[in-house]
């Protein structure tokens, strides 16, 4: 398998530009998503990694070679699609052995190497089945079969669980994560779902309108967000964003808002004008001795915790708590944050006014 490095690539339909000036690495073995709206440019990148659209500038490296002018069929990359991609007059094995056979390979080896992808992906029992009177789960895995068997450098994947219904799509994207942990394979994958990239993702690229928004783990996209995009497109309910007027100085302990002082302890850059506190539901409690307050405006049961929705002087606000803790309709109560995980954002620039983001992560923004 191989290291994908992509640098500022550029791609442009006439004049409409899909994709500006991107720049990420992918690291050998990793699972890597592309996440953003449809429209935001993620199949397009996926696409030119692949060879299916070429770039219009920048540079493309598949294990150190560059490959943006080359075909597809000399960058030794699979691509699974959404719709499956299979040939419906073929049975199961004569589509697993299809691109071993258009290569050459001998009946023998072909045979073999079907029966083992078949066992990986656990359906040797169909073998001899029509792919038409499949259910979508096993023709899935005979369209990941037919990418896996040609011991490709890398895997493409726009979309694949897209056609699936939510059950089973929830129970597909683990196996896929299983199936990756034991090839140890590289692979792209496409999605708008974020919480299938954050359940299956070694590493996110956040994508909108055209440009990356923020590149990570997991982790640091949810607890360290680049800008406010991609604070309200992470997370269920996303971020809450309190909208005020004021001035912070760099390395700043705490804001002013709405004549109250709130702690914000981590390492602040200067801003002034059109601020916003920006805060995730579960780092809100409700607390009497809370001087910041706001009136409840609705509780949703959500089983072990409930979601609180308030009016503040700054604006709406979530708050994710216990579901035993009462809080009634009308009444105004008293808030608390965890300060330790709150976001200053610039409101103009929607940029996070955070000086420990890496550099890297906010380059493309």
């Amino acid at each position: 398998m191989a290291e994908i490095v992509i640098k500022n690539v550029r791609k442009e339909f006439g004049d409409f530009t899909a994709v500006r000036e991107s720049s990420f690495t992918i690291e050998d073995g990793e699972f890597f998503m592309l996440l953003g709206p449809s429209g935001c440019g993620k199949t397009t990148t996926l696409r030119m990694i692949a060879g299916l659209e070429l770039p219009t500038s920048g540079e493309i490296y598949l294990d150190g070679e560059e490959i943006s002018q080359k075909p597809p069929s000399q960058r030794d990359i699979a691509f699974v699609f959404q719709m499956f991609a299979l040939y419906p007059h073929m049975n199961v094995y004569k589509n697993l052995s299809y691109p071993l056979v258009s290569q050459g390979m001998k009946r023998a080896a072909v045979r073999d190497k079907v029966h083992e992808v078949a066992g990986i992906l656990g359906i040797r029992d169909i073998l001899k089945k029509p792919v038409g009177g499949l259910s979508g789960g096993d023709r899935q895995r005979v369209a990941l079969g037919r990418a896996i068997v040609r011991d490709p450098k890398a895997f493409m994947m726009d979309e694949p669980l897209g056609a699936l219904d939510a059950e089973f799509r929830e129970h597909m994207s683990e196996e896929l994560r299983a199936l990756h942990d034991r090839m140890n394979a590289t692979t792209v994958y496409v999605t708008h779902d974020q919480l299938e990239a954050m359940q299956m993702g070694d590493k996110i690229v956040v994508m909108n309108n055209a440009v990356v928004e923020q590149f990570g783990t997991p982790q640091e996209i949810y607890d360290k967000p680049a800008t406010m995009f991609v604070a309200d497109f992470i997370g269920s309910p996303s971020m809450n964003f309190l909208e005020f007027q004021g001035t912070v100085s760099e390395g700043a302990q705490s804001v002013e808002m709405n004549g109250q002082k709130l702690s914000v302890p981590r390492q602040i850059q200067s801003g002034s004008g059109n601020l916003v506190f920006g805060v995730r539901p579960e780092h809100v409690t409700l607390s009497d001795s809370g001087e910041y307050r706001g009136e409840v405006l609705a509780t949703e049961y959500l089983g072990t915790t409930q979601i609180i929705t308030l009016d503040t002087p700054n604006g709406e606000l979530k708050a994710r708590v216990p579901s035993g803790q009462v809080a009634t309709v009308g009444e105004k109560i008293g808030l608390g944050f965890d300060a330790s995980t709150i976001t200053l954002f610039d409101r103009n620039s929607g940029k996070a006014l955070l000086s420990e983001l890496n550099e890297e992560v906010l380059s493309n923004g």
